[in-house]
């Protein structure tokens, strides 16, 4: 606010200030009207959530629900969902894309970068000898890798888990000669 002894006594300058204030003063009613406007857009919106809302739970847990043939179902749902698909696209709209991500994040799950050096740890039986006699034969391996973190040093390690199989040992028979004689 000002004082008397702030304004000018230019008959001009005081016209000049009067303008520049009405002026600031409709560029604040505009915003107003602006954000009563897009409230009264997004309140009409959850208004129709709701009623979506609704018919989901009708479909859903409403008094024939039970007795409706999957097919039905489906049916009735195609609406509920037209209509979630134009809110989604309305939301889009009515977000700036300063918000919006450009991309998404690039999340590497799975692997661990190649530059780390990796200690291998083999899980072997401590005997290849079945019980049933014969030998046992690697047929795979599961390989597991985990981050081990040493101060100031990380590491992978890698454990292998061969896949074994039990041969089962020759059999031999032996006949006995006979004698002829």
């Amino acid at each position: 606010m000002l004082d008397a002894a702030d304004l000018p006594d230019d008959v001009a300058a005081l016209k000049a200030m009067l303008i520049a204030a009405q002026a600031r003063e409709a560029a604040k009613d505009s915003a107003i009207a602006s954000k009563i406007e897009h409230i009264a857009c997004k309140d009409e919106r959850i208004e129709r959530l709701e009623k979506l809302v609704a018919a989901f739970k009708q479909a859903a847990f409403g008094r024939k629900s039970e007795k409706t043939d999957p097919d039905q179902f489906d049916l009735a749902l195609e609406d509920p969902e037209m209509a979630m698909a134009l809110i989604h696209a309305e939301d889009e709209a009515d977000t700036p894309t300063a918000n919006r991500l450009a991309k998404p994040r690039a999340i590497n799950r799975g692997s661990l970068p190649n530059h780390l050096p990796r200690v291998e740890e083999v899980i072997e039986p401590e005997s290849l000898v079945c019980a049933c006699g014969g030998c046992l034969h690697c047929i795979g391996e599961d390989v597991s890798e985990r981050l081990d973190v040493i101060p100031a040093q990380f590491r992978v390690i890698v454990i292998r888990r061969p896949n074994m199989h039990a041969v089962p040992a020759p059999t031999v028979s032996f006949r006995p000669r006979l004698r002829h004689g």
